[in-house]
């Protein structure tokens, strides 16, 4: 029953405050969704103890029989395990305390129930994702997330660039989730079940033995192309990766999630730092025991993984928006998360997703806490000066900043959260046999050094230095209302404690007893062991990448503001290549919307309107028009032409009569 109310009671809340808003009302609105999402976080940690901490196996909770047909047998059934608790525990922490924080900082918007009716939707759908027990019942729960988001990034629905952005947002995961359906047909057609039981029951033994002549038959043939066994299972890892690209922004498919920050600063926090950009990690880590199976797939991930750590982090060194920054900061992180996965370090990759929750979380609300102070403004060169105005919210933000650069101190326990999540990344792609781990290991130190530069810019531009906001704005800065900086204490806690607290569950000695089974875990890998005992300069590195981040940000931004002036104006093509984030919008744009919007042009105007309207109702319409404007021409009014038409008539019948007669 417990798994049932977890699941549910937002989708209760949604429907009250979307049914009923008007008529309860903004504040009868608020308490209900906030109300149910504190029992719902309350009973994720009850179900985390019990299951990820307590001795609860995996488990599966039947709702109702949802499809049957053929050799589909779909139950609608909960997914029970240490996954799935963490999940719980991270998805409904944040979005209650982003409901929380909603109440403070929307509280001027007239449409307040519609807002938290929308919140509570994503919360109902990725807690469906993250609860599926086959992959129909994950792809329900993805489709629904993305509506939710869209709904949520298009929320001010007024403004062009909102819509725009959620419609972006939309469409760029449309080219994700095709996919992700192709890969769970694939998935179907090698092992006739779409259950995740008996996925994973085959799986390890789907392979045939190398060199035998099952290994070499062909079992695939698409378009011409075959496949092997071998082939096909990588192919459906691909294709079920390709759909965790588009939901967790990856290189790539990665532009929608900078714009999506058009939406208000809660959904940031929401969507777009700690739940639905982390689908697509939760996807690669559920089917662990079938990507496992493939290592060119796994391969594929690190290099993406990678790629998009190193890009993110180029890009947000020059951003100056401050939500920007910290998206760019979350598409980064991502990227840490995927070569984690491509490495087998499934554990690190979930830690650091489940520490990234809560410092990434208290990041952008501390950012909509800056905003709400400065009267909206976004722009980080118009602050500065405000850690006196706003102490709370510069604390709070500091917190946050020195788990997102993993600050601690190397061989002891002693650090932020991201100094034990991210840093075991690191020295996991250096342990790692994968063919791809040296450069998986340099781009991630690299931009471990992005990221505490552009972390601390962020910082220095807003906090200190002078104020460089208009007077009127400075008269009027303020901290925020007790109600927006609760959940910024809860998630500092997190951002201090979260690391040292779990790291030996996670992925230390305790792994196999932590997760039982819920990712994959061979008495053969050895990097769980092999990680712990890298050389000194590895371990090291991440901390000096860290500290030399820091100290550029500082000499930059305190100690000579002139000089980030100079350097971009010395070198003005490589500014503007990054603050145009590699030019990705204008080549997509070149190459698709515009070919795509020249197609529909076309089609538009020459084959709907000049050839199927011109030759077909148009046409019709236009023939019957002329005939009958030649027929009231002959109604002329005169009767002498009424006489002589009678006399034409009578004239021809009598020669139709004649004519006949004689035959």
């Amino acid at each position: 029953m417990i798994y049932k109310l977890i699941v549910f009671l937002p989708l209760v809340g949604f429907l009250i405050a979307g049914l009923f808003g008007r008529q309860i009302g903004t504040k009868a609105s608020e308490f209900v969704t906030c109300g149910l999402m504190a029992v719902v976080a309350v009973l994720s940690w009850v179900v985390f103890f019990q299951v990820a901490l307590g001795s609860q196996e995996t488990m599966s909770v039947e709702v109702l029989r949802w499809i049957q047909s053929g050799n589909i047998d779909v139950f609608w059934a909960l997914r029970i395990d240490t996954l799935t608790s963490v999940m719980f525990v991270v998805v409904n922490t944040v979005s209650f305390l982003v409901h929380v924080y909603s109440v403070g900082y929307m509280h001027t918007d007239p449409h307040r129930p519609r807002f938290f009716a929308y919140l509570s939707l994503f919360t109902f759908t990725m807690l469906m994702l993250i609860t599926s027990d086959n992959l129909l019942q994950m792809f329900f729960g993805w489709e629904g997330v993305g509506l939710a988001s869209y709904l949520l990034i298009g929320f001010w629905y007024d403004r062009p660039s909102a819509n725009a952005a959620a419609m972006k947002a939309f469409i760029v995961n449309r080219v994700g989730d095709f996919g992700f359906m192709l890969g769970i047909a694939a998935v179907f057609v090698m092992f006739g079940s779409i259950n995740f039981e008996t996925i994973f029951a085959n799986a390890g033994t789907y392979l045939p033995a190398e060199g035998s002549p099952e290994a070499a038959r062909v079992i695939f043939d698409v378009f011409g192309l075959t496949l092997t066994r071998e082939g096909a299972l990588t192919a459906a890892c691909l294709l079920l990766f390709m759909g965790a690209m588009g939901k967790s922004a990856q290189f790539l498919l990665h532009t929608w999630l900078p714009d999506a920050m058009e939406g208000p600063t809660p959904v940031s926090a929401l969507i777009h730092a700690a739940t639905m950009v982390t689908a697509g990690v939760f996807l690669v880590a559920r089917m662990s025991p079938l990507f496992e199976q493939s290592p060119d797939a796994l391969t594929v991930v690190t290099i993406i993984g990678a790629i998009t750590a190193f890009f993110a982090a180029t890009v947000g060194l020059v951003q100056n928006d401050i939500k920007r920054v910290i998206a760019y900061s979350t598409c980064s992180q991502l990227g840490y998360m995927f070569v984690a996965l491509g490495i087998g370090a499934y554990g690190a990759a979930i830690f650091h997703l489940f520490t990234h929750a809560f410092f990434k979380a208290l990041l952008f609300l501390c950012a909509g806490s800056v905003i709400h102070a400065v009267d909206g403004e976004q722009d980080m060169r118009k602050m500065g000066g405000l850690r006196k105005h706003i102490p709370v919210t510069f604390w709070m933000m500091t917190i946050g900043t020195l788990a997102l650069t993993g600050v601690g101190i190397p061989f002891t326990p002693i650090g932020f959260a991201g100094f034990f999540s991210k840093d075991v990344i690191i020295e996991a792609s250096y342990a790692s046999h994968s063919a791809v781990s040296g450069f998986a290991f340099t781009l991630l130190v690299i931009a471990a050094l992005f990221t505490s530069f552009y972390s601390w810019r962020l910082a220095f531009l807003t906090f200190f230095g002078k104020e460089r906001a208009s007077h009127e704005v400075m008269h009027h800065v303020h901290e925020s209302p007790n109600v927006m900086l609760i959940p910024l204490y809860v998630l500092a806690i997190g951002a201090v404690l979260a690391g040292v607290i779990f790291q030996g569950m996670f992925y230390g000695d305790a792994y196999e007893g932590f997760w039982k089974g819920a990712l994959f875990t061979s008495e053969h890998n050895e990097l769980l062991h092999e990680f712990h005992h890298v050389p000194f300069l590895v371990v090291l590195s991440p901390f000096i990448a860290m500290l030399i981040g820091f100290v550029t940000a500082w000499y930059f931004y305190i100690k000579s503001p002139e000089t980030p002036k100079k350097l971009a104006a010395a070198q003005p093509g490589l500014y503007q290549f990054l603050l145009n984030k590699w030019y990705f919008d204008e080549l997509y744009d070149f190459l698709f919307v515009r070919s795509a919007k020249a197609l529909g042009r076309f089609f538009w105007q020459k084959v709907d309107v000049g050839t199927i309207d011109h030759f077909g109702p148009n046409g019709v319409a236009a023939r019957v028009v002329d005939t009958a404007n030649r027929v009231v021409r002959l109604q002329t009014g005169y009767l002498y032409h009424y006489a002589f038409t009678m006399l034409l008539g009578v004239a021809a019948l009598i020669t139709w009569m004649m004519l006949g007669s004689s035959v």
